[in-house]
């Protein structure tokens, strides 16, 4: 009994090795519904007239909590009467035009570190790594060259250096947040409408829906490249984390020259800041098995995210930390090791988690060997992962942190955000905003993404479901 226990074991272990070896092709059942995936269906995010209020209102916000932060100790103020709106009004607008102005300055930093990017993107020699199959292209796969990790590391260098040099000094940065601020938001704008006009005369517009502000909002392109550069890829990776990164360390070079030492909250924030750019970099190649890669189109949504929003509202507490005090946002040491702890288990988990869901992916792809850049972290590649194999052709993993959650990502990824904020404890509110503005986007974007799981793969995803019961933190939700 026990060699005939054995010997099944072993069978079933091997056909699990057989299934893995296998590469998944799309059967004439999943190309129907990645037809229909490609088709407009329906207004989100409110419909033109909800659009219309984000690409307004969300640069207003910015400049708001900027503004509270950094000429009012952080308090959300507000006119102190009816009376008082319209002075209230032009004194914001006085910080804008006086400390916000799309200067010389601004302009030649924001637009040489564009154009280095691109340079870098361009030149460097990278990791080419085959994307997923994309639907509207025939199922044909796009190649991806992943420079991202050398060229992260040649813009510290070059930062560096011209730093040390008193070329550049990176303390002018956060000096200068509000001007690039207002820069960035220039180019989101501008890339955005371009990028839109440019689609539609060449004719190369996908699931648009009509109505102009929406399409431009949502993105008329979805492979858009200039040479060999993927601008969809490099702008996410490239543009956001590098700017939020040297912020940090803007910060950082700010409280040394000003009280001779750093603080271990604005240690706290280099550090998370490196750890998210340094992921960015050494797991590239991760990046075109994402469902952003071949099927999120390049709109102002994405567009204006990555060259304002992600680095003028995810460091708040940076800003904070530089225009304050130490004493304001002091810890004990106890406290620092929590937070500390807390922020690399966070990564660890979301790190793993990542780099499972997406080698898992390439082995289905045939894709055995994969990249080893620092740090290779135990636990991000699975053996003989377990999976539903789903009549569309496509797998759904069921093995590593995905067998506890459907987004164990996303709840690191949060834990994270909610980091950034707490690292200035209860001195202001406004550093939660990242933390509070992701966790709405998280559960709208899951949204999104399960329903179309639902139309994609049908009653599969109804036992996918059953098998992984928590979307994100399992035993609560």
């Amino acid at each position: 009994m026990a060699g005939s226990a054995g010997d099944s074991d072993l069978r079933q272990r091997k056909t699990v090795e057989e299934d893995n070896a296998k590469t998944v092709t799309t059967t004439d059942e999943g190309r129907k519904s990645d037809k229909l995936l490609d088709e407009h269906h329906g207004y989100e995010f409110g419909g033109p007239w909800g659009v219309t209020a984000m690409m307004i209102g969300f640069p207003i916000l910015m400049y708001y909590l900027w503004i509270c932060l950094w000429f009012y100790d952080g308090k959300l103020v507000t006119p102190s009467s009816v009376d008082d709106i319209i002075p209230f009004l032009q004194r914001m607008w006085t910080h804008v035009r006086e400390d916000a102005s799309p200067n010389a300055y601004a302009w030649k930093v924001y637009s040489g570190l564009i154009i280095y990017q691109l340079f870098l993107a361009w030149v460097m020699p990278g990791y080419q790594q085959e994307g997923l199959p994309v639907p509207s292209l025939g199922y044909k796969t796009l190649m991806y060259n992943c420079n991202a990790l050398w060229s992260i590391y040649a813009t510290m260098l070059t930062a560096a250096a011209l730093h040390y040099y008193h070329i550049f000094r990176l303390t002018e940065i956060i000096n200068n947040y509000g001007h690039l601020m207002s820069v960035a938001m220039i180019y989101g704008f501008t890339v955005s409408f371009g990028v839109y006009f440019l689609t539609v005369a060449t004719g190369n517009q996908i699931r648009m829906s009509g109505n102009f502000i929406y399409d431009v909002f949502m993105g008329a392109c979805l492979n858009p490249r200039i040479g060999p550069v993927d601008l969809k890829m490099w702008a996410e990776v490239r543009i956001p984390w590098v700017i939020v990164f040297f912020l940090a360390v803007s910060g950082g070079c700010h409280q040394y020259e000003q009280y001779g030492y750093v603080t271990p909250n604005m240690a706290f924030m280099i550090l998370a800041t490196w750890l998210y750019l340094n992921a960015c970099g050494k797991g590239e190649e991760c990046i075109p098995q994402t469902w952003d890669m071949y099927h999120e189109k390049w709109g102002f949504m994405v567009i204006f995210w990555n060259f304002a929003g992600v680095p003028f509202t995810y460091v708040y507490s940076v800003v904070y930390m530089a225009s304050h005090h130490p004493d304001k946002y002091r810890f004990s040491t106890p406290t620092y090791v929590f937070l500390f702890t807390v922020l690399l288990t966070a990564y660890y988990i979301w790190d793993t988690s990542m780099s499972q869901k997406s080698r898992f992916k390439m082995q289905t792809q045939g894709i055995t060997t994969f990249r080893k850049t620092f740090p290779q972290l135990p636990g991000g590649t699975l053996k003989n992962p377990k999976f539903i194999q789903t009549a569309h052709g496509n797998r759904l993993l069921i093995s590593g942190w995905w067998k506890y959650s459907r987004k164990p990502n996303y709840v690191a990824d949060w834990v994270m955000s909610f980091c950034w904020g707490v690292i200035i404890g209860r001195a202001t509110a406004i550093p939660y905003f990242y933390s509070v503005f992701f966790i709405t986007v998280l559960i709208h974007r899951c949204g999104r993404d399960f329903e179309r799981c639902s139309v994609k793969y049908g009653k599969d995803w109804e036992r996918y479901c059953e098998v992984v019961k928590y979307k994100f933190i399992p035993g609560v939700y």
